[in-house]
C-alpha cells in the first residue's frame, strides 16, 4: 500500500473552479441568468451509453445553509454544472470483477504491504506496528453488542486482513450470488482505474450533488422534505439504537442490491444511503467558502480545491463521498441528503464505500 501523506498549509491551497471569474475581480462577468451560458441550452445528444442517464447542465445551490448541518457543508453557493451521463446504479460487484477478469487489476486491499515503502511517508519517528498489522486487508463494520460511545468510531470498525472487494466482511465472506450489490472496499485509486477502464471518470462533488438533487434543490432529502414519506423507506440507511441494534426497518441489515429503493426524480438508483459514493474531489472543510465570490457570483463547473487537507488527520490525504450509506443514522451521521459530504481517506476502502462514474458528451 502506497499511503501518501501531504502536510497542507491552509494559506497556500489554490481551489480550481472553472470559469468563475478567474482572471477579474468584476463580478458582473459571472451572469446568473440563463443565457449568459452555454450549459444550460444544451441538447440532448445522440449517444445512449448503456446503463447511463443523461443529466441536462444547469443550475442549483451546491450545499446548504441551514444551522443544524455541519459547517462543512456551506455555505450555499450559486453553482452551475454543464451536461454529463451518470451511471443509474452503484458499480455492481458483477461490473468490477468483470474489469478485473479483463485487466488483472488487484485493489490496494489485495496488495501486500512495504513497510519501508510505507514509513517514508509517515511523520518522522513513527514507530513500526507489529507485522501483523502490515498485512492487506480492509475496514470492516463490527457492531458491538451493546451501547458504546458514539465520539469512538473504533468501537465499531476493525481492521480485517484478508478484507476486500472479494470477501467485504472478512477472509470467510464471499460476494457469491451477490452480482447486483454495490462493489465496497475500494480505494480511490482502484475507482480511477475501473473508470478509466470503462471509458468514464468520477464525478465531481458539484456534479454528484446535482444528479442526486434531481430538481428538489430546497427539499431536505432527495425526494420531498419527509425523511419516510407515508412510512414508505426511500434508501437504505440504519434504524434503530446505532451501532448495535440495527432493527431493519427498511429490510437490510447491511448492504441492499441496487434498484431495491425508488429512483430518483433523473431516474437514479441509490443516490442516497447503501454506500458512501467517491467522487473526484479533494476533501477540505473550507471549499464552500472558497467557492463564495458573493451574493450574485456563480460557481460554474467547479472540481474541488487543488489539494487536501483535514484538520482530524492532516497527513492523510482524503477525497469527498458523498451520499451516505446503510450506516447512517438519526442518532449519528443523519447524512443521508445529498448536501452531506464526509471525507474518506484515500489509499483504503471500507465496506459501506463505492463509486458510480460519469461520462462526459462527445
Amino acid at each position: 500500500m502506497k499511503t501518501k501523506y501531504l502536510i497542507v498549509a491552509l494559506s497556500l491551497v489554490l481551489f480550481s473552479c472553472k470559469e468563475t471569474v478567474k482572471q477579474s475581480e468584476d463580478l458582473s462577468e459571472v451572469s446568473t441568468t440563463a443565457n449568459s451560458s452555454d450549459n444550460l441550452t444544451e441538447t440532448v445528444p445522440t449517444e445512449n451509453p448503456t446503463g447511463m442517464v443523461w443529466i441536462k447542465g444547469g443550475r442549483f445551490m451546491l450545499g446548504n445553509n441551514n444551522t443544524d448541518s455541519r459547517q462543512t457543508e456551506g455555505p450555499a453557493v450559486l453553482t452551475e454544472v454543464k451536461g454529463f451521463w451518470i451511471d443509474e446504479t452503484e458499480v455492481t460487484n458483477a461490473q468490477f470483477e468483470a474489469f478485473v477478469k479483463a485487466t488483472g487489476y488487484k485493489t490496494i486491499a489485495e496488495r501486500e504491504i512495504d513497510w519501508e515503502d510505507f514509513k517514508k511517508q509517515l511523520p518522522p519517528g513513527t514507530p513500526k506496528p507489529h507485522d501483523s498489522l502490515l498485512v492487506p486487508g480492509s475496514l470492516v463494520f463490527t457492531p458491538p453488542s451493546k451501547p458504546v460511545s458514539l465520539h469512538d468510531y473504533s468501537a465499531w470498525w476493525s481492521w480485517v486482513p484478508g478484507a476486500s472487494w472479494r470477501h467485504p466482511e472478512g477472509p470467510d465472506t464471499n460476494i457469491e450470488g451477490k452480482g447486483n450489490y454495490p462493489v465496497v472496499q475500494i480505494a480511490y485509486s482502484d475507482a480511477v482505474a475501473y473508470a478509466e477502464w470503462a471509458g468514464k471518470r468520477l464525478p465531481t462533488e458539484a456534479e454528484w450533488e446535482y444528479a442526486a438533487q434531481a430538481g428538489n434543490n430546497d427539499a431536505d432529502y432527495a425526494w420531498g422534505s419527509e425523511l419516510n414519506p407515508g412510512g414508505v423507506y426511500m434508501a437504505n440507511f440504519f434504524q434503530g439504537d446505532f451501532p448495535y441494534n440495527n432493527t431493519n426497518a427498511d429490510g437490510f441489515n447491511s448492504l441492499a442490491p441496487v434498484k431495491s429503493f425508488p429512483a430518483n426524480a433523473y431516474g437514479l438508483y441509490d443516490m442516497i444511503g447503501n454506500v458512501w459514493e467517491l467522487t473526484s474531489d479533494w476533501y477540505r472543510p473550507d471549499t464552500y467558502s472558497a467557492y463564495k465570490k458573493g451574493d450574485d457570483s456563480c460557481c460554474r463547473n467547479p472540481t474541488g480545491p487543488k489539494d487536501s487537507y483535514d484538520p482530524n488527520e492532516p497527513y492523510t490525504p482524503k477525497r469527498v463521498i458523498k451520499g451516505g450509506s446503510f450506516l447512517c443514522s438519526e442518532q449519528y451521521c443523519s447524512s443521508y441528503r445529498p448536501d452531506a459530504r464526509m471525507a474518506n481517506s484515500e489509499d483504503s476502502g471500507q465496506e459501506h464505500v463505492g463509486f458510480r462514474c460519469v461520462k462526459d458528451r462527445k
